[in-house]
């Protein structure tokens, strides 16, 4: 297809705008890579599960296909004020082995300048600077990767070049399999912004409130017991022995916190302390299932073997001072 064809059926790619920081790099643009690399622009943020289980894939991609034209961008643009700390973001970046560049978009004008809505979504630009592939969300690996071979064929000939691009997928080891189809329960915000399901207290009204959770929790509703404090992104527990309890149906449960200094939790689930369930982040001791909640992060509660089900989760939190800002199933 001419460059000529391709303008009357996609969009040119959108400049990086504004950046507020760069990772893995000194600078990077789009228009210095047309021509010359197929780039894969990746909207991401570090708090995101979603995006969490895509990275394997993108690192998987980067090592395979960098020395063959193909560059990987990664768009960082913030859910959370946090997610706007360099640091942060760098410390992130190394946890998750990325080596592709990043760039802080903090202000959301690249986010904007792309219309996106979602984390993550991938797209792909050719050599001639056409966005022509667009996927929201995790999962289309496979279509995604054949599409990155094609578009480096279509490099190796514009360019001349002797390239052979395989045709075999990537397999990640860290990768992780999701069946969406049998979690039942959705993203849960504490912040006042978009605290809906809040079953006892008033919601989106920020400021403090002091919560009493009932016996019975309904299903997929957010309870809190003690005394909390709201503000548009978290709520602050300021009472010892103040507890979170949802009742959810899934296989994983994984929520974002944070605390100024290191707060401990337990975790119970019906009743129990997790035990074979417990997620990576929870260490046994005296037969409690403890979390310490520190640095701005995703940490995972409960990853059970046992596969998908509905369960009472109970977290008691030991001291003031943890901020609770989503969580997430799978």
């Amino acid at each position: 297809m001419s460059t000529q064809e391709k303008a009357k059926q996609y969009e040119p790619a959108k400049e990086i705008s504004s950046p507020d920081g760069f990772i893995n790099t000194d600078n990077i643009t789009i228009e210095g890579l047309v021509g010359k690399k197929v780039v894969l622009v990746d909207f991401w943020t570090y708090s995101c599960i979603n995006c969490q289980r895509t990275t394997p894939y993108l690192n998987a991609w980067y090592e395979k296909y960098a020395d063959q034209g193909l560059e990987i961008i990664g768009i960082h643009t913030p859910e959370f004020e946090f997610e706007k700390d360099y640091n942060n973001v760098l410390a992130a970046t190394k946890k998750f082995d990325i080596k592709y560049p990043v760039v802080l978009d903090n202000d959301y004008s690249t986010w904007t300048a792309y219309r996106n809505r979602y984390w993550p979504r991938k797209y792909l630009v050719d050599i001639d600077g056409f966005i022509v592939y667009d996927h929201i969300g995790e999962g289309g690996y496979e279509e995604t990767e054949k599409k990155i071979q094609e578009l480096l064929r279509e490099r190796a000939v514009a360019l001349n070049t002797e390239e052979a691009i395989a045709k075999d997928m990537v397999k990640p080891t860290q990768a992780e399999n999701v069946d969406f189809t049998k979690t039942r329960s959705p993203e849960i915000y504490f912040g006042a912004a978009r605290n809906l399901e809040l079953g006892n207290g008033d919601s989106q009204r920020i400021g403090e409130q002091t919560l009493k959770a009932p016996e019975t929790p309904g299903k997929n509703k957010l309870y809190l017991d003690g005394k909390w404090e709201f503000t548009e992104e978290f709520a602050t527990n300021e009472s010892k022995e103040a507890k979170i309890i949802f009742r959810y149906e899934a296989e994983k449960v994984f929520f974002v916190g944070s605390a100024d200094t290191t707060v401990r939790v337990r975790i119970l689930r019906d009743g129990k302390p997790i035990g074979a369930a417990a997620g990576k982040d929870v260490i046994m001791n005296n037969g409690d299932a403890v979390v310490n909640i520190h640095s701005n992060q995703l940490y995972r509660l409960i990853e059970d073997p046992a596969g998908h089900g509905e369960h009472t989760l109970e977290i008691i939190i030991e001291n003031p001072g943890l901020k609770a800002f989503t969580f997430t199933f799978g």
